[in-house]
């Protein structure tokens, strides 16, 4: 069973945490997914840097465009993986834009994923009906679960399809904004999160965007099975450095 099913199977609320490859410095990748493993995180989300990056706010397009400068690229990245096994057992999955995957060989792309050790991918702009019709075979093949987003525009005819096409979890995105900090959930939100637990998808969801500290991830996992930190955890980063991520988890949890 793909590590991600595996953990979603647990009786806990899921916090996955999101990170830039290749910052604050090229080399930091596998030391901070190590220190993530052991302070508590449940999955990892390694951020594979793109140039334009749509979905992401200020904070997340920062560290790209400093992991971009510091060097990072789909076979470094690779690279940096390649023993990440021996000692790392919860599921990561890469997040990242689809041209740099084209630019690689949507195959040769999926086929490195399962020889490191990657669980599945989050890719914003590949469309769920395009992915079904031309790449969900490949991934399959190489064991990769892809996760889709869904916002609060989406429709629930979009979401059940989505839903019909998912094997792992269902990425809700708490607003229909850029990733990025926030300071709490309003009504709008919340009534949102009830609305897509009342629909009893047979994938479960995990929310991002806006999770920051204990009481976000509180609210955002009340309706749902977890929820993912980025801009929160890379300002942590930048500030105090690899080695104090047990504290910032410490405060979420």
């Amino acid at each position: 069973m793909n590590r991600i099913n595996q953990k979603l199977k647990e009786d806990k609320k899921l916090l996955s945490i999101y990170f830039s490859a290749g910052y604050p410095n090229l080399e930091d990748t596998e030391s901070i997914i190590q220190n993530l493993e052991r302070s508590g995180a449940d999955m990892i989300e390694i951020g594979l840097p793109f140039s334009d990056p749509l979905a992401d706010g200020p904070t997340i397009q920062a560290s790209s465009t400093q992991a971009l400068k510091n060097g990072m690229t789909s076979d470094i990245l690779f690279e940096q993986l390649k023993d990440i096994r021996e000692s790392v057992s919860i599921p990561l999955i890469i997040m990242g834009y689809f041209n740099p995957m084209l630019q690689y060989g949507v195959e040769a792309f999926c086929k490195k994923c399962r020889d490191v050790g990657i669980d599945g991918l989050i890719i914003p702009d590949l469309p769920v009906d395009v992915y079904h019709s031309e790449y969900k075979e490949t991934f399959e093949k190489y064991g990769l679960i892809n996760v889709f987003l869904i916002t609060p525009q989406t429709s629930d005819d979009r979401i059940h399809y989505i839903d019909s096409v998912s094997e792992g979890f269902i990425y809700m995105v708490s607003s229909a904004s850029t990733t990025g900090a926030k300071v709490g959930f309003g009504n709008e939100q919340t009534d949102y999160f009830k609305r897509i637990a009342n629909m009893k998808l047979k994938n479960p969801q995990i929310v991002g965007f806006g999770i920051s500290n204990n009481e976000t991830f509180l609210q955002a996992t009340e309706y749902s099975k977890g929820a993912i930190i980025g801009s929160a955890f890379i300002k942590h980063l930048a500030t105090n450095g690899v080695n104090a991520i047990d504290k910032f988890v410490d405060t979420i949890l």
